[in-house]
Formats: C-alpha cells, structure tokens, sequence
C-alpha cells in the first residue's frame, strides 16, 4: 500500500511539474508575443483554457475544437450583447470603478448567451464564459484589446497543440 500511494505522489509531482513548465512556456510566449506588439495578448481567459488544454487533454472541454468555437461563440455573444444593451463606448468596470445595470445584464446575457450556443454547437470549454464576461465588462472592449485577446488565443492554441504532445505524466490520465 505504500507503495502505491508513493507511486501515486511520484505521479501528481510529475504531473504538476510538467503543467507548471508548458504552461509557463505557453503564457510566457503569449505575453511576450504581446508585448513585442504593444498590445495585452495575455489574458484571463487564456490560463485556464491552457490548463484544460494541457492537463486534460481527452476531456471534451479540452479539445481544440471546443476552445475554437467555445471562444468564438463567446466572442460573438459579448459583442452582440454590448450592441444591445448600447455599451459599445461604455466605460469598463475598471475605469468606472463599478457596474452599471446595463452591463451586469449584457454580462448575464452573453454568459448565457454563450452557454446556449455551447450548448447547441455540441461543445463544452467553461473558460469562453471568462471572454464573454471581458467583452462586456468593457475589459477587452473592440479595438485594440479585443485584437489582442484573439491574437493571443490563437497562438496559445497553436502553442497547446504543440506542448500537448509533449510526453509525461498528465493529470487527467494518471490514475
């Protein structure tokens, strides 16, 4: 039995080191590649679909379509709901320094929004809920922010398919 739960430590170490390793790699690329273009390619939305992607590879949420259309959908969704809701030159929470009532319903909206078009397109990746919830907060607002977070989401995806095959131990396949 010792043996086991030793083999077991040994196995979430591993699993942990090579997590911390790809995904530093990965987000580091992605901040850098942003930085060398003045713009925030680095953003919350990026670090927990890397997770999904490089820790649990099989899982439906991690593949790489579900985090193509799982963004995209959020995407069009936050878009669509500062369009509706008339936030489109809305100051973000962070200039504000709060919500208005405009944007907490744009933000329940395309979270919900985006959560039904997940749910139609046949795919599951809960960190697009963190971009509609960027998108209508005013965060990542059209312009240059939002060209950052798409330019930063598609080299980290280019990047996790990469680092995905990277062998070791993975966390959502080590039992």
């Amino acid at each position: 039995m010792t043996c086991s739960k030793g083999t077991d430590a040994k196995g979430r170490w591993l699993a942990g080191i090579r997590l911390l390793v790809l995904t530093a790699v990965a987000l580091t690329a992605v901040g850098l590649a942003g930085y060398a273009a003045g713009w925030v390619w680095l953003t919350t939305a990026l670090g927990p679909t890397a997770y999904l992607l490089l820790a649990h590879p099989g899982d439906e949420a991690s593949q790489l379509r579900s985090a193509l259309l799982g963004h995209t959908t959020a995407i069009a969704c936050g878009l669509a709901c500062l369009a509706a809701f008339g936030l489109w030159s809305h100051p973000s929470v962070v200039e504000a320094g709060h919500e208005s009532l405009p944007q907490i319903g744009a933000q329940a909206v395309a979270v919900g929004l985006t959560l039904l078009g997940q749910t139609l397109l046949r795919v599951e990746h809960p960190p697009a809920a963190a971009t509609a919830l960027l998108i209508t907060s005013g965060i990542t607002r059209p312009g240059y922010p939002l060209y950052g977070l798409l330019a930063g989401l598609a080299l980290l995806l280019a990047l996790v398919a990469v680092l995905a095959r990277v062998p070791g131990t993975r966390s959502g396949n080590s039992a």
